[in-house]
């Protein structure tokens, strides 16, 4: 080859580009686009599930141990016993922060709040802290734990201090025992409640086997009504769906006045039955368990018929026929090879309705007697009678562990879940 022709094939076939960006590299770059125009998309719904769904369930578990009273009335006292022994009456300079703070908050709602807190955990603190507050200021030649103990004797006992050290706690599990029954002694430790104190695990165990009643009667009507949907004509079938779902669209307040008007001594069902001969008076069907039952059911029915129709829909026909070819006879043919397919949707609707029937409040309070009051009418009553926040987070954290506690168990035990255990 002669010098002419190899620069020639030189000239012909030029260098790669130096700046050229390799194809792993522009790869690399097009799928982080393509993930950041993903997030992009979604960005506006997880920004308003934080802000109206997961902050306040963050700022409610926080409540429920949150003890910010007397800590934010008396902040140098509190801190005085935050490193106090507890054996022996605090140093001068902790009955001095005391007297000045005080002083500072008297009649201030900061005060009454401080107070009413420390009442909590000693029997007469409300006073004691009035008292004092209405005898300062002190005076400055006198000792301030003598003085402030001349005030009132109670203040010169370990055991008042020790009340007020757990009252000043920033945090406390206070709440959270007494929603299972338990609280502190003096000493700290952690015992059962007294008998007529110890109400909310009784008030826990309702609502579970009342949630339970409600989803085994939607459970046992809406199986056999979501089988029909499956199995009619499209025509019929919706027309059907539309009656079901028609509980959407009335207000659930309207729907139990009517189930009263019903049910009541001389509503239309004991008109009914007396007119048929079956009974001789009016049997007692509202403000008991039984109208409550009733009620929930018709409520929340359409929550276990969605999620049981969804499953049956797809699931063939072609199974049953082949199973009662082979010989089966139908009953054990529905029961061993369709019933298995409709699992999921079971679960689905029945964890649906049991998480739902937890949180209901309306329904037994118009329906029902006091001893069918669940869990969420007791956080009503200290969220708007009582205004005590902290009983009312306490009580509703329970609940929302309940209902982790459930999802986390469907989870494991649903279809999906055996599913990516035999994956694994």
């Amino acid at each position: 080859m002669t010098a002419t022709s190899i620069s020639a094939t030189q000239v012909a076939s030029p260098a790669p580009a130096v700046d050229e960006v390799p194809l792993k590299t522009r790869l690399r770059r097009a799928e982080r686009r393509r993930k950041l125009a993903y997030l992009s998309l979604i960005a506006p719904l997880a920004i308003f599930l934080i802000v109206t769904f997961l902050w306040p369930i963050a700022a409610l578990l926080k409540r429920s141990i949150d003890n910010p009273e007397v800590v934010g009335a008396l902040p140098a006292t509190s801190a005085a016993v935050a490193h106090w022994d507890g054996q022996k009456l605090p140093d001068v300079r902790t009955f001095a922060a005391l007297a000045r703070e005080l002083e500072a908050v008297r009649g201030t709602p900061a005060l009454a709040a401080a107070a009413k807190r420390f009442n909590v955990e000693f029997s007469g603190g409300r006073s004691l802290l009035m008292k004092t507050t209405r005898a300062l200021p002190l005076d400055p030649t006198q000792d301030a734990r003598e003085a402030i103990t001349s005030i009132d004797a109670r203040w010169g006992e370990v055991a008042t201090w020790q009340a007020f050290a757990r009252a000043s706690q920033p945090y406390t599990a206070r709440y959270i025992l007494a929603a299972l029954d338990h609280t502190v002694d003096a000493d700290g430790n952690v015992i059962a409640a007294s008998e007529d104190q110890a109400i909310y695990l009784d008030v826990l165990a309702r609502t579970f086997g009342m949630s339970l009643v409600v989803t085994l009667c939607c459970l046992a009507l809406g199986f056999p009504l979501a089988y029909l949907l499956s199995t009619l004509p499209t025509r019929s079938s919706n027309l059907l769906m539309i009656l079901v779902l028609l509980p959407f669209w009335t207000s659930i307040l309207v729907r139990v006045a009517s189930w009263i008007v019903l049910l009541q001594s001389g509503g239309l069902v004991n008109q009914a039955l007396q007119a048929l001969g079956l009974i001789n008076e009016p049997l007692q069907l509202v403000f008991n368990r039984f109208g409550v039952y009733i009620s929930m059911t018709h409520i929340l029915l359409p929550f276990m018929v969605l999620p049981l129709y969804s499953v049956m829909k797809g699931i063939s026909p072609i199974y049953l026929r082949a199973a009662q070819s082979l010989g089966c006879p139908p009953f054990q043919s529905f029961w061993k090879v369709y019933f298995p397919q409709t699992i999921p949707g079971v679960a689905a609707g029945s964890l649906l309705v049991f998480i739902l029937s937890m949180g209901y409040y309306i329904t037994p309070a118009l329906l029902g007697s006091p001893k069918e009051q669940m869990a969420s009418y007791f956080i009503a009553f200290y969220t708007n009678e009582t205004i005590n926040w902290g009983m009312a987070a306490a009580l509703s954290t329970v609940l929302l562990a309940a209902t982790l506690a459930l999802y986390v168990v469907y989870s494991r035990y649903s279809g999906h879940g055996r599913s990516a255990n035999k994956g694994r």
